[in-house]
This record gives C-alpha cells, structure tokens and sequence, in this order.
C-alpha cells in the first residue's frame, strides 16, 4: 500500500470513529474524497478534501468537520503535525520515518514497485500506429506508435488486461494503387524501362525490393496479362510484404502488436453486415433527410433520401448516414464494424492514439459504440499532433528512399531507439514536437533524454564504488533493506524519497487520465531532485553518498541510491526505454 493509500485509510478510520463517538453523523456511505500532495510543499506532505466533502451530509461547516478529525489525525504515529487551511482542507505533515521507511517498500518491491490494482483486470484494446501498408514507418507514424505502446505498458502496470492492437485498411483504393505501383516496380525488375513514376503512384524506391522480389518469386508470370488477373493477387502479396517490413520497422522501437485486423476480412466474414442488422434491429436505423452543412452556402444543395443511424440519441450532434446515395456503404460503416467486432471480444473499453488530422472520429464513433453494447462499452481517443524534424536546428532534407519521408528506421539508425521513444514523450501529446538529431544526442541537462538516463548511470557508479567497501552481499536489496535507513535524515535525502514515493500515485494518475507523458516529466523531476544532491555532495562533504568513515550511514546512502535506480527503471521500463548503465563523453571518458 502507498503512503497516500495508508494515510486515505487514517483518514477514513477518524471519520469513523467521530461518527461512532457521535461528533459526526451523515446518511449514507463515506462520500469520495481526496488525499495527495498539496500545491505548495510548504503547507506540509499530505492534504485532504474529506471536510469538504462531508460538509452536506453531515449538516456542519468544513472547518468545523476539521476541527472534529483534527485530534484524531494527529493522535496516529505516523504524523507529526495537523493543520486546518482555508475552507476546511487538512493538511498534514509525516513524521521522517515515514518517508523512510518507503525505501523499504522500494527495494522489496523492485521493479513491481508502483504496480496497482486499479484497472482490477478490466480488458482494454489500445490500437496505435494503423498506418495503411502502403510504405514504410516514418516519422508521422513514430509519435502515436510510441504513444500507443507506453499507455498499453502504463495500463498494464495500473492492472488492467491490455491487448495491443493494430488495425489496417486493406479493401480500399489505396491498396489498388500499392498493387498497381508494385507491378510497375515488378516489370521494372525484369529489365522493363519504366520512366517516371505516374502521377498518383507511390514514389518511393522502397517498392523496388517489393517488385524485385515479386519477380524473383514469380518470374514472368503476370508479364502482358491483364489486370483483372493480376491486381489481386499482387495485391495480397505487396499487402502482406508491406506488413512484415513495418512490423520489422517497429520492433526496432520495441513495439509488438499482439492482433492484427484488417478492413477486408470484416467485411468478407460479414461483420459489417451483421454490426447494421444489429442497429437495424434496435431500431435505430432509418431513411431520412439530413440539414445541409452548416456554415456553408450550397445554392444546388437538396435533400436526398439516406439511410442513417440515430445517433443523436446517444449524444451527437447529427444523425449519421451508414450508406452512401448509391446504397453502397459510407465512410464510417467499417469503423462502427471493427468496434462491433472488439466489442465482440469483451472488451469493454478502448482506446484508439489518432493523429490529429482525425478530428470527429471520437463524436461520430461514440454513440455507435454505446448503441452497440448497450452502453457498456467506451471509447477514448488519443489525438497526437505533428513531428517536425530538425538537425542541429535546420529542418532535415527528406528521403528519396521512402518517397519524401524520414523513416523510423533511420531515426533509430542515428540516435538510438531509447532515445527516439524518450524524446517522442517529452510534450503533451496535442502540442507539435521538434525532434531535433543532434539535441536528443546532447550530454546537457537541457536534453530530457540524456539527463534522465545520467542520473541512473550515476546511480550504478555509486553503487560500483560501494562495491569496494561492501561485499556483492550486503548490496542486494534484501540486504540495503536492513540497512539503518534512518540514518538518512537530511531535508535533501528526505525530498528524493518523497518523490520515490510518488511513483504509485503518478502510474494510476496517467492510467486514468491516458496521458503516457507524465510517466516521462516524472522522471525528469526525480532525475532533477537526484543531480541536485549530487550536486550538493561536491561542495558539502557531509551529503556524499559515500563517506568512507562512516559505513552505516554509507550503507543507508546505498539502500537510497538503489531506490532511485529502481525506480528510474520502472519508469523508463513503462516508456519502453533501457536504463544505460555508464555514461561517456565525446572524448570517450567516463
């Protein structure tokens, strides 16, 4: 259990034993409230909105609830000092031990430390990346692929049964330009001068390989045949070659889908057909007339006969045509069949990471969602904006290669894929991000990706020096956790291991928010706390980790350090990142 868990179940058993006393009296179970770190660190460790929240079934003011709890707060052994402030929160301060003693915690726990029981097992679907297989990974795709498989780890940590999804559009034009560009890039193989590229076609020379070996495997075969006998089956081949070069492209990052669905098969196994008899039989299907767009003048707009899905009863805006003029099917007909099809699977939320050129497509899939499963369901989306790339601040001149396109493969060619996975978590998600090849490299402090890392590899140096004092026994973390941990007392130690057991709080905070980038500004705060106790051990001899008079307290020191390492790995193991143990400069030193 986390401090801020024990110290909610102090509060709660001072309810209780007000009302049991009868200071307090309320109808009704204990209304939800909060405990967590104030804004301001100055007004104590912990505070809570409990007097707040009980002001209306209790009939008294929430200072005076306050004042009721506050002797009962500060009778418990684990705080020092109770303040009331403002309106009637409660903020409180933790004895040191407390602290402490989450050192603990930390290294009994290891890597599981901030594990929860939150999401208790729910089944999620988080699909990511979904790019069309019509070219290689780029650098469009690598933000929300990141995205994507952090908040499936973050999940995952916060206790929910995640299946990482990846969905393809398979059955559309697209795919028939890819099979038509491929047969060119086939003829071209067997020796064909095929010219430039036809307006329309897919540029990129990566469709030399996929047409060289098409030829390989199937010699002159579809030479001078017509189309009607060729376009499938090149179809399927460049579809399917497509797709095992961008799974080969996104394990460089780490990244593996456990499904993989495509648009054809729904449609071919009647999915789509079966999701609208199901809106058809709720009564939820009709033919009608739609308004024209709003905003825009049309002199030669009329009505037309559409059949739509009553949407707006589900809280949109509009109804939602599902078939075209022509009766074929609309747009968004496929969509609702690949979330009928999830919901078919159990799951019972998902969540789609969408860039943002895909503005609507949380309104419009919603209410089919809560209309198909009875409202049981829910769907979130995750919108991702742009990636610009730079090089030591100049924009990057683009690749030939991929048809004007910086790949994934090359970004991870050039700084390493902890670095592209790091840097891609560094803003919030809505806002445009810089990725620059020469600053994600940079030994600064004004390089997330290099500072954070800088304060584990420091951490192993440490604990590489305590080596020549202690034996490999007394260093394990069974061991560090019989340490004297009280020994660590000053302000700056006792803020490090505040931070440390913050790490629980902010894995469910993001789970619940699927905001994957916190986990990142976390560590960027902790590796901040940490360089700045190191940096107070070189000018205060005191504060050094490593005080070869005094082995208790530079036993205790260890069992810090190998917390912080700890918990620096959990995170980056959330982001997907690996921890560097040793870090060198450019002159190759330590």
């Amino acid at each position: 259990m986390t401090i801020f868990k024990t110290i909610h179940s102090v509060v709660e058993t001072a309810v209780n034993e007000a009302v049991k006393e009868g200071a307090l009296a309320f109808s009704g179970p204990l209304p939800a409230f909060t405990v967590e770190p104030p804004r301001d660190p100055a007004h104590g460790d912990v505070a809570t909105n409990v007097a707040m929240h009980l002001t209306k079934s209790a009939g008294k003011p929430p200072r005076a609830i306050a004042e009721i709890l506050k002797p009962k707060l500060e009778a418990h052994a684990a705080i020092s000092a109770v303040e009331i402030a403002g309106p009637g929160f409660i903020n409180l301060r933790l004895k040191p031990q407390v602290w402490q003693d989450e050192i603990r915690e930390i290294l009994k726990t290891g890597l599981n430390y901030g594990d929860s029981t939150l999401g208790n097992r729910l089944k999620v679907n988080v699909e990511y990346v979904s790019a069309n297989p019509t070219g290689p990974m780029h650098a469009g795709h690598v933000r929300g692929a990141v995205l994507g498989d952090t908040l499936s780890n973050l999940m995952a940590k916060a206790g929910y049964d995640v299946t990482r999804e990846y969905y393809f559009n398979d059955a559309g034009t697209q795919v028939d330009v890819l099979a038509r560009t491929t047969y060119l890039r086939y003829r071209e193989a067997l020796g064909e001068n095929i010219g430039d590229i036809p307006e329309g076609y897919y540029p990129g020379e990566y469709l030399k390989d996929v047409g060289a070996v098409l030829a390989e495997r199937d010699g002159k075969k579809w030479l001078n045949k017509p189309e009607s006998e060729w376009l499938v089956p090149i179809r399927t081949f460049a579809v399917d070659t497509m797709m095992r070069m961008i799974r080969e492209d996104l394990v460089l990052i780490g990244i593996m889908h456990s499904v993989f669905t495509n648009e054809r098969d729904l449609i071919e196994n009647g999915t789509l057909e079966k999701s609208f008899k199901i809106l058809e039989d709720k009564g939820l299907i009709y033919t009608g007339t739609l308004p024209p767009p709003k905003g825009k003048e049309m002199e030669d707009w009329e009505p037309v006969p559409l059949t739509l899905f009553r949407s707006s009863q589900f809280g949109d805006n509009t109804d939602r045509p599902l078939k075209k003029r022509d009766g074929t099917w609309a747009y968004i007909m496929p969509d609702i069949a690949y979330h009928y099809d999830k919901i078919r699977r159990g799951f019972a939320l998902m969540i789609n990471v969408l860039g943002t050129d895909h503005g609507g497509y949380l309104e419009r899939l919603r209410p089919a969602v809560a209309a198909l499963s009875d409202g049981k369901a829910q769907l979130d989306v995750i919108f991702n904006n742009i990636v610009r790339i730079f090089k030591n601040g100049e924009p990057v001149k683009l690749s030939k290669r991929s048809g004007n396109l910086i790949t994934l493969r090359e970004m991870v060619e050039q700084v390493g894929s902890g670095a592209v996975r790091f840097f891609m978590l560094t803003r919030d998600p809505k806002s445009p991000l810089d990725f620059d090849f020469v600053k994600v490299v940079e030994q600064t402090r004004d390089n997330p990706v290099f500072y954070v890392q800088y304060a584990h590899a420091r951490c192993c140096s440490i604990l590489r020096h305590a080596a020549e004092i202690f034996t490999a026994a007394e260093l394990t973390p069974e061991a560090l956790g019989k340490a004297d941990i009280h020994a660590i007392s000053s302000p700056d130690e006792n803020m490090l291991v505040r931070h440390m057991a913050g790490w629980p709080r902010v894995v469910e905070a993001a789970a619940l928010a699927r905001e994957p980038h916190r986990i990142a500004f976390y560590l960027m705060e902790l590796a901040a706390v940490f360089h700045g106790l190191w940096n107070k051990g070189n000018d205060n001899a005191t504060l050094r980790f490593i005080v070869s008079d005094d082995k208790n307290l530079t036993r205790a020191r260890c069992a810090l350090i190998k917390s912080v390492q700890i918990v620096i790995q959990s995170g980056l193991a959330v982001m997907g990142c690996a921890p560097v143990e040793e870090m060198r400069n450019e002159s190759g030193t330590p």
